[in-house]
């Protein structure tokens, strides 16, 4: 049962974090989204789903590739709502280039917002929840926190840190009943993913069907994207009671890549 809880969700006024917020919301969770972009824009939306679900919505726009603002963005929360019960770390960025052009400030960008942010959040987070004896945390980590692809060194090396640090934590917290647990996609049907169809067609001259088949579908057995929904009813499964027993662990949906 996870009405009256207050949940973080990082990067949650899109795409995956967004429907992990609004299945949260359905559940009753109080909620504190993230994102950058039209301020008005993000304002309908945090309206939108407050209405809907009859839930507290607020909404921060820490720019977590800042050192500190992770922590700040957590300590607000807590302000406002006296509690962060779940953290969920969603917030990413990708960039593909070979290793060796790939520019070190990108490299810097992507472990601060993939992994150090992380780290950032959570260890603001863990002294309230320890305190409380109760607690749920989530990193969205990747396919690509459990096998490797080319052209996505810092994406592949933060998500890989990503997974150890889920383990470490999760260790750390085993007794105080606080469990921390890593989610890895594949190919999730993202806005973000449909312009690299896009793009992948003009690239390769084909057809879109076929670019989602043999170009970005061409590692997950199933060759079909995963669904947003689905990997937030994981995460609300992991939130739940019933998932007290499940911690330290990075868990595929990913249509069977990771299996070959």
């Amino acid at each position: 049962m996870l009405k009256g809880k207050t949940a973080l969700v990082t990067g949650s006024t899109s795409g995956i974090g967004l429907a992990i917020a609004r299945a949260l919301a359905r559940e009753g969770v109080a909620l504190m989204l993230h994102g950058l972009g039209d301020s008005a824009e993000l304002e309908r939306l945090r309206a939108s789903l407050a209405a809907e679900f009859d839930v507290a919505v607020r909404l921060h726009g820490a720019d977590l590739m800042e050192s500190g603002q992770a922590a700040r963005l957590v300590s607000e929360t807590e302000a406002i709502f006296g509690r962060v019960d779940i953290l969920i770390n969603n917030a990413g960025i990708q960039f593909v280039s070979p290793v060796e052009d790939l520019p070190p400030e990108r490299w810097s960008a992507i472990q601060s917002v993939n992994l150090g942010a992380v780290f950032g959040a959570i260890r603001a987070a863990v002294p309230g929840m320890k305190r409380r004896r109760s607690g749920r945390i989530i990193n969205l980590a990747s396919a690509h926190g459990l096998v490797a692809s080319p052209f996505k060194s810092a994406y592949v090396a933060a998500k890989h840190g990503l997974v150890g640090l889920t383990k470490a934590v999760a260790l750390e917290l085993a007794e105080a009943e606080v469990t921390c647990n890593a989610i890895c996609p594949g190919y999730v049907r993202t806005p973000l993913v449909e312009q690299q169809i896009e793009n992948q067609a003009a690239v390769h001259g084909l057809p879109r069907d076929r670019v989602i088949r043999e170009v970005i579908l061409a590692a997950q057995p199933t060759k079909r994207f995963i669904e947003v929904e689905e990997v937030a009813a994981l995460a609300v499964f992991l939130c739940g009671d019933q998932a007290r027993s499940i911690t330290g662990a990075a868990l595929p949906i990913d249509g069977g890549w990771t299996a070959r």
